[in-house]
C-alpha cells in the first residue's frame, strides 16, 4: 500500500463513516467494509492481489526489527509484534464479545498456547515488563495465523448483521464479559467505558478498521527507522 493507496484509504473511511447507519446504503456499506478491512491484513487473509498495508510492514521485516522493545519513536515505546498482537486482540474482543456475543477466536484453538504467551488481555495499561516478556518470547508465525483468523471471522461476522443492527448499542452484559473472560486489564476500565458509549457502527469504524490502520502506520514507521540503511560516502 502506497501513499495514495493510504489516501484513498482515508477518503473511503470517511464515506463508509456517512453510510454504514442508513439503512438504505447497507449494501454498499458492507460492500466497501470488505474491501476496506482487506487491505489492514496480509493479503493471505482475503486471498487478494493486491498489496495491503500489513504487507507493507512484514516485507522484508526482520524479526530482530519485528521484537525490539522499547523503540524510539515518538508515538510509542512498544514492539511492532506488540503492536500487531494488541490490535488482533482488540479486534477479537471487540467483534466477538461486543457485537456478536460469541466465543473469542483466541479460544476456538489454544492460541495462547500456540502463541508461546499468557495474556489474554488487550495489552492497554500493560506493564514495561510484561511488554518485554510478550515481545521476546511470542511465535511470531502464530501470531500472523492468529491474526488471520480473527481477521476472517471479523468478516463473518459483519457479514451476518442485519442493517437495523448497526444502530444498537453495545449491551451492557456483554461488557461485563470483557472483565469476566480478562480480556480487558482493570486497570484499563477507561478502553470498556468508551466501548459502552459505542453503536455496533461505531466499533466496526473504530476497533476493527482505524485502529487497525493507526497501529500499522505506526508499525511501518518504526520499521523504517530502524531499518534505514545508512549510505555509505563515495570514496574519491
Amino acid at each position: 500500500m502506497d501513499l495514495e493507496q493510504r489516501k484513498a484509504w482515508n477518503k473511503n473511511h470517511k464515506l463508509l463513516t456517512e453510510i454504514i447507519s442508513k439503512p438504505n446504503e447497507h449494501a454498499q456499506a458492507m460492500e466497501l467494509f470488505l474491501t476496506h478491512h482487506a487491505l489492514l491484513y496480509s493479503s493471505k487473509m482475503s486471498n487478494s492481489s493486491c498489496s495491503t498495508l500489513e504487507d507493507l510492514v512484514l516485507e522484508n521485516l526482520e524479526e530482530i526489527t519485528f521484537r525490539r522493545y522499547p523503540v524510539n519513536a515518538p508515538d510509542t515505546k512498544n514492539s511492532i509484534v506488540w503492536h500487531l498482537w494488541h490490535i488482533t486482540r482488540i479486534e477479537d474482543m471487540t467483534m466477538n464479545i461486543l457485537v456478536a456475543n460469541s466465543q473469542q477466536v483466541l479460544y476456538s484453538d489454544s492460541w495462547l498456547q500456540k502463541m508461546n504467551i499468557r495474556f489474554s488481555h488487550s495489552g492497554n495499561e500493560m506493564s514495561c515488563e510484561d511488554i518485554a516478556e510478550l515481545s521476546s518470547s511470542i511465535d511470531i508465525d502464530a501470531l500472523l495465523e492468529y491474526r488471520v483468523n480473527v481477521g476472517k471471522q471479523t468478516r463473518r461476522v459483519i457479514s451476518s448483521l442485519k442493517r437495523e443492527d448497526f444502530r444498537e448499542k453495545v449491551q451492557a452484559s456483554r461488557i461485563k464479559r470483557l472483565f469476566d473472560e480478562k480480556a480487558i486489564l482493570q486497570e484499563a476500565s477507561e478502553i470498556a467505558e468508551y466501548w459502552s458509549r459505542k453503536t455496533v457502527a461505531g466499533l466496526v469504524l473504530m476497533p476493527a478498521t482505524r485502529h487497525n490502520f493507526l497501529h500499522l502506520n505506526k508499525c511501518n514507521r518504526i520499521k523504517n527507522k530502524i531499518q534505514k540503511k545508512v549510505k555509505k560516502p563515495l570514496l574519491d
